[in-house]
């Protein structure tokens, strides 16, 4: 297989770290590595989920209530106005009622670099939100409200289509499709505490109630590098999770309106994969639009799903991570680890990782191509310390199946920087992962999943 062409997602990224890096002195760099100690991606990470009774009753409410239970909640409760939205992909106008729930500020807990959120929420039929997220600089300023997604679970002419917001900048920060960074690294300008906000839309008067019941946002700062410290074999050694195998290549053509068809699918063939590993599926009745003829159908719904109609991909972190928790008791978050052996923990205790990584062809043995960005699912770890993923690039459901060396692998998801083949430098994810995990996960799961950050 050739290189795969460069998304959009990774053209811009590409775009501000090679900026990073020209501007950058090599003293900068290496003042950075220092600071981050041995070079561990784990220490420049912080998580924050709002996901409690206490933690949504912390926040602004204005036109929200809060329910509890076994899965508390933001709920829309009663309508604060109206707002008049134009879809920018249909074209179409439409008045919506709104409520909103504003987070109080955050500590970042990182000096950081970049900010990602995601969200577990419900929009029934004719509803849909609004996710924005303000930055508190280390200047002392704020940066403008960006939106980092407008998303429904729904596809219809009854709300807005799912999208992200280009062109969103003040000078100092750009949000580039679910990320907001920093423009200048090396100007020592970091985002030091944030707020997130809420804007649940539904019909008028429909008395519909979307509800939102886990924000999460995740803080960065990871070192910038081509190489990061090896890890050593750990708990995962030998353990192998039985994960269903989907290859997105099957797919190949198939519903050209999202991202070209099947061979550009490997966040939602990845996300499917992960979703039947804890028992979860479309019905019947949600899979009659696919083609009876196109095998794995679910894998034809799960990218219509997460597609993201400015970004024209299926490739959004936080859209792929909040089509997972429409499935029954499903949640998610989208996050950075520190190294092979946080996914070592996770998968001993039974909890399968979707992984974002960027390579050519030569830096990842037994792949049989290079890309700009794709995503895995790493379901295990031989007795010796190596990956085994399922990689849906592959060329049918029975080839899905890989084992990858341990150094290359690892490299190539937490490395920051990269060069193409034409020796270009290029961006790296830096340790991106999806979790996805069932509310009742068993207490050794639950221990391990608290340990990074997710509570």
């Amino acid at each position: 297989m050739n290189d795969r062409p460069a998304t959009r997602r990774t053209v811009l990224a590409a775009a501000v770290a090679t900026a990073a890096m020209a501007a950058a002195s090599p003293a900068s760099a290496a003042e950075r590595a220092a600071r981050s100690g041995a070079g561990s991606a784990k220490s420049k990470v912080s998580l924050h989920s709002w996901n409690s009774r206490r933690d949504w009753a912390s926040g602004e409410a204005e036109g929200t209530r809060v329910t509890g239970g076994a899965r508390p909640a933001v709920v829309f409760g009663t309508p604060q106005g109206t707002t008049r939205y134009k879809d920018p992909h249909t074209g179409e106008s439409a008045t919506w009622e709104y409520a909103t729930w504003t987070s109080p500020v955050q500590p970042a807990g990182v000096a950081a670099g970049e900010i990602i959120t995601s969200w577990n929420a419900h929009t029934p039929k004719g509803t849909w939100l609004r996710v924005e997220l303000q930055g508190r600089y280390s200047d002392g300023k704020k940066s403008p409200w960006y939106t980092m997604g407008v998303w429904t679970a729904g596809d219809g002419k009854d709300v807005p289509r799912r999208t992200s917001v280009d062109d969103q900048s003040d000078g100092k920060s750009s949000v580039w499709t679910d990320t907001l960074a920093i423009d200048k690294l090396d100007s020592g300008l970091r985002l030091t505490a944030y707020q997130v906000r809420l804007t649940l839309h539904r019909a008028l008067a429909s008395g519909a109630e979307p509800a939102v019941w886990r924000l999460s946002a995740m803080a960065s700062d990871v070192p910038d590098r081509f190489e990061v410290p090896a890890s050593k074999p750990g708990p995962g050694r030998g353990v192998e999770l039985k994960v269903p195998r989907y290859s997105q290549e099957v797919h190949k053509g198939q519903y050209p309106e999202y991202d070209g068809g099947g061979e550009a699918w490997c966040s939602p063939t990845s996300s499917q994969m992960i979703l039947e590993y804890w028992g979860r599926k479309p019905t019947k009745e949600d899979l009659e639009w696919v083609d009876p003829d196109f095998a794995d159908p679910q894998v034809c719904h799960a990218a219509r799903y997460t597609f993201d109609y400015q970004y024209e991909g299926c490739g959004n972190w936080p859209f792929n991570a909040a089509y997972a928790a429409t499935y029954r008791d499903m949640e998610s978050v989208v996050t950075r680890l520190g190294s092979l052996t946080d996914v070592e923990r996770l998968v001993a205790a039974g909890i399968p990782v979707i992984t974002s990584q960027s390579f050519i062809e030569s830096e990842l043995d037994g792949a049989g191509y290079g890309t700009a960005g794709h995503l895995m699912t790493v379901i295990g770890f031989t007795e010796d310390g190596d990956v085994i993923a399922n990689d849906p690039a592959s060329k049918d459901n029975d080839a899905v199946r890989h084992v990858y060396k341990r150094r290359q692998w690892e490299n190539i998801w937490l490395r920051t920087k990269r060069k193409d083949e034409d020796g270009k430098v290029k961006s790296g994810t830096g340790g991106v992962c999806y979790l996805y995990f069932p509310r009742d996960v068993s207490d050794a799961q639950r221990r391990v999943l608290r340990t990074l950050g997710v509570d």
